[in-house]
């Protein structure tokens, strides 16, 4: 028993780092409608600027999250202005392939200038495991899943008690209405991608204690936060989050009876199932929905 759920404390701890770049999909696509298959290099991104800002820099742990996320937000938005904005018009299967393409180009970056191997930063409150009986808890976890909770209560608060938020989902539902009322709506989209960077790349500074950031963390992250998104229910905040711990924790129990290799295949395989069977996803939320 003590080995299930040590497996299921893993995957809920997995899971959770794929719900809050599942998280960033959905904050982006809920303003645009685009689709940011580069959502994984800012997770990437935002481990490796903590990890050099910190061992190469020699700035203060907290300064280095901070700096670290801020890069990001501005390579996201410059990301848009410069790549995504001009595709906006033409067609969504454009705008995938670009962004596909500047994860390619990221994570050739990231070989050049990081190297092929892991890079870690130290965990927020040391590494010391707590054991509940013979499980085994670790600080870092628990950091996880409670920064994937407070992304998602803000996102929550921010769609529907903020006048933001509700220009921001306006700018989705109808973008020339919105622009006659008012709203700047390319602001509204460029604050949705550096919201989207601040989440990914805090995911990213949070899970290198636990995982190592290496060039290829960026393709790996987009996948799985896809994934987890499209099985919640796309579109849907809370959906991202049942989807990415449902990830999370299928992968890790597979492994408790299946050798290492088939979590990632069998996890798929129910997403097929669940999609052939509810299209919309676990909770079948449409896109525009104003809930969390």
């Amino acid at each position: 028993m003590a080995k299930w759920i040590q497996l299921l404390v893993t995957g809920i701890t997995v899971g959770s780092i794929y719900s809050l770049i599942a998280l960033g999909y959905v904050t982006i696509y809920r303003t645009s409608r685009i689709v940011n298959m580069a959502q994984g290099a800012f997770v990437m991104f935002g481990g490796f600027f903590a990890y050099s800002l910190l061992s190469e820099v020699g700035l203060p742990y907290w300064l280095s999250a901070i700096l670290a996320i801020v890069g990001v937000m501005v390579l996201s938005a410059v990301m848009y202005l410069l790549v995504l904005r001009p595709l906006v018009k033409i067609s969504l299967v454009s705008i995938i392939l670009a962004t596909m393409a500047l994860s390619i180009l990221f994570e050739s970056f990231s070989l050049i200038r990081w190297g092929g191997y892991g890079k870690s930063v130290p965990a927020f409150s040391g590494d010391k495991a707590l054991f509940i009986g013979k499980v085994a808890v670790f600080p870092q976890s628990l950091w996880v899943i409670g920064l994937m909770v407070v992304v998602l209560i803000g996102l929550w608060a921010l769609t529907n008690r903020t006048l933001i938020g509700k220009q921001m989902t306006a700018t989705a539902n109808d973008p020339g209405a919105a622009s006659l009322s008012g709203i700047n709506t390319g602001r509204m989209i460029i604050l949705a991608f550096a919201i989207s960077a601040a989440i990914g790349a805090l995911g990213g500074i949070a899970v290198a204690p636990i995982n190592s950031t290496n060039y290829l963390s960026g393709g790996i992250y987009a996948l799985s936060g896809f994934v987890a998104a499209i099985l919640g229910g796309w579109g849907s905040s809370t959906g991202a989050v049942v989807g990415g711990l449902a990830l999370g924790i299928i992968q890790s129990l597979v492994t408790g009876f299946l050798p290492a290799g088939y979590q990632d295949a069998v996890a798929y395989a129910i997403l097929i199932l669940v999609l052939y069977f509810r299209p919309g996803g676990l909770l079948g939320m449409p896109s525009t929905e104003g809930e969390a």
